[in-house]
């Protein structure tokens, strides 16, 4: 567990660069960009290939390749694993280019099913941002057949151990919007679409970036294609149902995005705006997490160590839990100083940090139910069983869609401000009904044994967990000055303010839990 615990150490940190970046880039584009209008239209089309990125490429293609990978690599011989390598990448190359072309020429009518508040929701009176959105989406189409290929490199250093690479490399897309915003935008007749731009740029800097390492081991695959190919088809054959099974979170976001082009304008840049807040820890813990035990599950499963199987993912949810609580608490107490030292500090005003501050509140409260998700599906995943996350995570998103229309309806019907928070609410409770059902699976079907032992350090930790968050609510209560404060003041007293927030809230809640006897030994079994 000290080696998992490492090498989700080296994920974290690189993946905390490339979302601290990312929280730059973000701030940057809020700064030369009001939202609602062209920012709109460019958060539907960026979320679309998007989608398209997670589902079939860090998604689908990930949890399908990886186990497959990794028993060539134990069992098979290195000519096998060559062969392996070259013809899925001669597939997935193939497939990616057909995805990508479809993608281009049905742009219009994706930007119809997508945002279809551009037609006649309230936020439209003519056909501008539906055009506008079907533009950059022709632009930004292409990002899924780079990140897929650059997924596809990623999953092959991963089986190696190889992490640093594959976790910096999102640094790079961020790279490139950034540049777009400060330098291309003013370039261009509708500045937005230097934003557009820049994801294609980066997505071919993400893909570059990891070819070295590739080579360094060896492995740079001489794409092929061949049908039949028994390695090929086994991937085929898992990833085809876990399209959707794996994207479950993504899918019920598009699907917030479609209701949320139907309510006032800016209502998709309030959430894609606390949306980003969200995916800050869920990448840093629950991605990390998953990255490094999937690996280690399959190697377990293939070698029928059903015991450490277990135990890889008991550690895995035991550190989940103790990092995504805390998260979820400080993101909900500090959603306002969080938004307005971020975002609130050029063309937007206090409007952005009210608006988006309500369903960064309500979509904190599914990070634990997200992150333990990313935790569980693997355990099915490593196994290369799919079919049970996707029937699972498919009734999530049904549950998603109904619980939408529940508790936006009522709420646009009685006109209360804000609705687009209950978008995100939804998408909370959808959430723990997924990690609910795949852990009650992982249990009926014996797969996650419980341990005698580890019964009894569930209970203790967990209610030493419940009394250090008392602690730190009560010390971020008690420090955090009035909105009118976070309105008035200057950028970099802001700052000062919320890293001294932030810093004592960690200190308040570690220290709690040292003091009541947790050690760092305790997540290490």
């Amino acid at each position: 567990m000290s080696r998992m615990l490492r090498s989700g150490a080296i994920v974290s940190a690189m993946t905390m660069v490339s979302r601290v970046l990312g929280l730059a880039r973000d701030a940057i584009i809020f700064h030369f960009f009001p939202a609602g209008g062209a920012l709109d239209a460019f958060f539907v089309a960026f979320r679309v290939p998007n989608l398209l990125r997670r589902m079939v490429a860090e998604g689908a293609f990930s949890l399908a390749f990886i186990p497959v990978l990794a028993e060539y690599k134990e069992s098979r011989s290195e000519e096998d694993l060559r062969n392996l390598l070259n013809h899925v990448a001669g597939t997935l190359s193939l497939i990616l280019f057909a995805i990508t072309v479809l993608g281009m020429i049905a742009a219009p009518l994706l930007a119809m099913v997508f945002a279809p508040g551009f037609m006649f929701g309230e936020g439209q009176q003519d056909g501008s941002q539906l055009d506008l959105t079907a533009r950059l989406l022709v632009i930004t189409f292409p990002y899924i057949f780079l990140i897929a290929l650059s997924a596809f490199v990623s999953a092959i250093l991963n089986t190696y151990q190889k992490f640093a690479v594959p976790a910096f490399t999102p640094v790079l897309l961020n790279v490139a919007l950034i540049s777009a915003v400060i330098w291309w935008a003013p370039q261009f007749k509708q500045p937005v679409e230097a934003l557009a731009w820049g994801v294609v740029i980066g997505g071919v800097l993400q893909l570059a970036f990891q070819i070295p390492s590739l080579m360094k081991l060896g492995l740079l695959p001489k794409p092929n294609f061949k049908r039949g190919h028994e390695g090929v088809s086994r991937i085929m054959k898992l990833m085809v149902p876990a399209l959707l099974g794996s994207s479950v979170a993504q899918i019920n976001i598009l699907i917030n995005t479609a209701i949320a082009s139907l309510l006032a304008a800016g209502s998709i840049s309030w959430l894609y705006a606390s949306d980003r807040f969200v995916e800050l820890p869920l990448a840093i813990i629950g991605v990390a997490i998953g990255v490094v035990i999937l690996p280690k599950l399959s190697g377990d499963h293939i070698n029928a160590k059903s015991k450490a199987f277990s135990e890889t993912l008991d550690w895995g949810v035991r550190l989940g839990l103790l990092i995504s609580l805390p998260a979820m608490i400080g993101l909900m107490l500090l959603a306002k100083p969080i938004l307005a030292t971020v975002l609130a500090n050029g063309v937007n005003n206090w409007t952005l940090v009210e608006m988006s501050s309500m369903s960064l509140i309500t979509y904190s409260f599914g990070l634990p139910a997200f992150i333990l998700v990313k935790v569980l599906a693997p355990g099915f995943y490593s196994r290369q069983n799919t079919r049970t996350p996707v029937r699972i995570g498919m009734f999530a998103v049904l549950c998603n869609i109904v619980l939408s229309i529940l508790i936006v309806y009522p709420w646009v019907k009685m006109d209360i401000i804000g609705p687009h928070a209950g978008l995100a609410l939804a998408t909370a409770l959808a959430g723990y009904i997924n990690a609910g059902m795949l852990f009650y699976q992982l249990k009926k079907q014996n797969i996650y044994q419980s341990i005698s032992q580890s019964k009894q350090l569930w209970l203790k930790d967990l209610l030493r967990i419940v009394f250090s968050l008392v602690v730190m609510t009560v010390v971020i209560l008690f420090l955090n000055p009035a909105d009118a404060w976070w309105q008035d003041s200057e950028l970099l007293a802001k700052i000062g303010k919320l890293l001294l927030l932030v810093l004592v809230a960690i200190v308040s809640y570690f220290g709690t839990l040292f003091v009541l006897g947790v050690r760092k030994q305790s997540f290490l079994r």
